[in-house]
């Protein structure tokens, strides 16, 4: 991802600075020497046609929407592997493609929003999880339970999920509507399985995030990174918030679901 940002910065770069330097000095140069017959240089027309496209394209992908393909299991029930989304560059303020840094700041994650970034023990990688910690907060799991500031957040079962395709092996799990502060949503959890893995308390520095996956009991998220439990705000590539294609494989041959075509990520 890191290097297709690097590649479209260069490549709109290189083609305007042809284009700009073309009709400033070489243009004019060649309308004298040769008049009406004066043909254009190829790589002068390529960076023409090609510099309106990657400029947008590079507006639109740093500042507006990119988007991401989500890759794991990790946020089932409300994303599936092969989900197609959109990420608002905007929500928590405009920074500069490749390097990430902020330059104007616009708001900060709330609780519950579900996030993309870099994770800080693999930093040329995007991953999306769910904000459950804020900065200040004192975040625990526990069992299956998790709980903010010491108190539990409630949870209400809906049944047993029925994954299909590459998520069929969450099949059986239970299906809960975790009532999160401010964000009710849908998490999975294996209630009648012993899982050690991922209990804990930690309190969250400030201008750094606790991230969880909706998935409890197959995402590696802050309850497992050994270098730091917490995801620096410099490292927040933007706020999921659109489903536009669900899709597998080749020319979608795996699977392709119309069904969450638009649905808002909650």
């Amino acid at each position: 991802m890191k290097w297709f940002e690097l590649g479209l910065v260069v490549l709109t770069f290189a083609t305007g600075l042809i284009w700009l330097l073309d009709r400033l000095f070489f243009a004019r140069r060649r309308a004298e020497r040769d008049g009406l017959l004066a043909e254009e240089p190829m790589v002068v027309d390529y960076s023409r046609a090609f510099f309106p496209v990657l400029a947008v394209v590079l507006v639109l992908r740093s500042f507006v929407a990119e988007p991401y393909k989500i890759p794991s299991s990790s946020m089932m029930p409300n994303l599936l592997i092969g989900d197609f989304i959109l990420v608002n560059k905007f929500a928590y303020g405009l920074r500069l493609p490749v390097n990430n840094h902020k330059f104007v700041a616009l708001g900060e994650p709330v609780r519950g929003d579900v996030v993309v970034f870099k994770p800080p023990h693999a930093p040329d990688q995007n991953w999306i999880k769910r904000v459950v910690g804020l900065p200040g907060d004192r975040i625990g799991f526990h069992g299956d339970t998790l709980y903010i500031n010491g108190e539990a957040v409630q949870y209400e079962k809906l049944g047993e999920f029925i994954g299909q395709g590459r998520g069929a092996e969450m099949t059986g799990a239970s299906l809960l509507l975790e009532k999160l502060p401010g964000r009710e949503h849908k998490v999975l959890e294996w209630l009648d399985r012993a899982n050690p893995a991922g209990q804990g308390e930690w309190t969250v520095p400030a201008g750094h995030y606790f991230v969880m996956g909706d998935n409890r009991d197959n995402s590696e998220d802050s309850r497992f990174w050994a270098q730091t439990h917490f995801l620096p705000e410099e490292n927040l590539r933007g706020r999921a918030f659109l489903i536009w294609l669900n899709c597998e494989g080749w020319f979608c041959r795996g699977s392709f679901d119309p069904s969450r075509i638009g649905t808002p990520i909650k």
